[in-house]
């Protein structure tokens, strides 16, 4: 199979869902500790597991984005300062 590049359109949108899945399994993280009802922890831990997953699989497809860029070492200054 012939393996494409995404477009910078598709590229967007799968940022945001990476971005959002992530949140969503930062969320059921910490809730996990607010929840005393064993059956309902089991549920959020499977969510984990679940969200986990899926976090790794967007990111492979993510790599074939058009315009990935290096992270900077160092951090633009602040003007307020």
């Amino acid at each position: 199979m012939n393996q494409q590049g995404l477009a910078p359109h598709e590229s967007m949108e799968l940022h945001e869902a990476l971005n959002f899945k992530t949140l969503c399994l930062a969320k059921s993280k910490l809730m996990q500790g607010l929840v005393f009802d064993q059956d309902l922890k089991a549920l959020m831990q499977k969510d984990v597991e679940q969200s986990i997953q899926a976090i790794g699989e967007l990111q492979a497809i993510y790599a074939r984005a058009p315009f990935q860029t290096d992270v900077p070492q160092s951090r633009p200054t602040s003007i307020l300062n």
